[in-house]
């Protein structure tokens, strides 16, 4: 597919980074005692499992077609994706909304709040690094388009999800940091106990946008709009068909199942048709190398 992201690629940058924030923020939410710490360890803990289960998804996606699954298993990545949404949403979020609460009742105090501080920024800038690397693959698949828009069309669950994550943990990174300056600044460990709730609220959020998009696509989305216009003009300007009646797709995972109702040229005889319509699948497949199975049924009308 053109403008296919490296989503292999995306991940193991996310992987890398979340790891090494969870090693310090862990250890700074043990020193300091801030909740806004502890809901940051435990989402990018969270993080780290979710995206050995998109490695685990990418891999089952690979598995070829069998009797059981004559169209292969690449709908597999889809489901992994969506169980990282519902993680990201209880583990991260909800832990986060519970430990906030907490510490409104708590009001314990921040013990050497700067190792915090210090903590929370070397975590921004290993965030910026891996979003910087998400930004790219992203930038290849959008082609153009606004980040909204793109959110909404592409069929790359796991590169949405590497993309929400990464955005809700560097937002989430800044609140907490603001978090723990404002307690430093005013001594009121309410704000710490905000912090953590704000990020809480922010997970949630970002988990319910994703899971939507991903649970569009286990339903079963065709492909990309622009992507499907392009099949249709490549399939209308070809000499062997007068009229395209009908055309469906289905993503599956990073391949396509294509079906085509179409009118044939009137100067094709009977036996001719058949391999008209080899010709065109065999192009068809050079020019859109995503479209793994193909079914082409000629018809007089619609």
């Amino acid at each position: 597919m053109s403008g296919k992201a490296d989503s292999l690629k995306t991940i193991l940058y996310a992987l890398g980074a979340n790891f090494a924030i969870f090693l310090a923020k862990a250890a700074a939410a043990f020193v300091t005692g801030s909740g806004a710490m502890l809901a940051e360890a435990v989402h990018s803990l969270a993080d780290c499992g979710n995206q050995g289960l998109l490695l685990i998804g990418l891999k089952d996606a690979k598995a070829p077609p069998s009797p059981d699954y004559p169209l292969g298993h690449g709908k597999a990545i889809y489901f992994w994706s969506f169980l990282v949404a519902l993680l990201l949403f209880s583990v991260g979020g909800a832990f986060s909304i519970y430990e906030g609460i907490h510490k409104l009742t708590a009001h314990e105090p921040l013990n050497m709040p700067w190792i915090a501080v210090g903590v929370l920024v070397f975590g921004i800038i290993a965030e910026s690094i891996s979003m910087a690397a998400c930004m790219r693959e992203v930038n290849k698949a959008r082609r153009g388009r606004s980040l909204w828009r793109w959110f909404r069309d592409s069929r790359q669950s796991e590169l949405i999800v590497i993309f929400g994550e990464d955005l809700a943990a560097l937002l989430g990174l800044v609140l907490a940091l603001l978090a723990v300056l404002l307690t430093m600044l005013t001594g009121n460990p309410v704000f710490d106990a905000l912090g953590t709730l704000a990020i809480g609220v922010l997970l949630v959020v970002v988990a319910v946008f994703i899971a939507v998009e991903v649970k569009a696509l286990l339903i079963g989305q065709g492909v990309e709009p622009e992507r499907k216009a392009a099949i249709e003009s490549f399939l209308t300007a070809r000499p062997e068909i007068s009229r395209v009646f009908n055309l469906v797709t289905l993503q599956l995972g990073n391949d396509v199942m294509l079906a085509v109702k179409a009118e044939m040229s009137r100067d094709l005889a009977t036996p001719g048709i058949v391999d008209a319509i080899n010709a065109v699948e065999k192009d068809l497949k050079a020019e859109f190398p995503e479209i793994l199975w193909s079914f082409f049924e000629p018809d007089a009308a619609d």
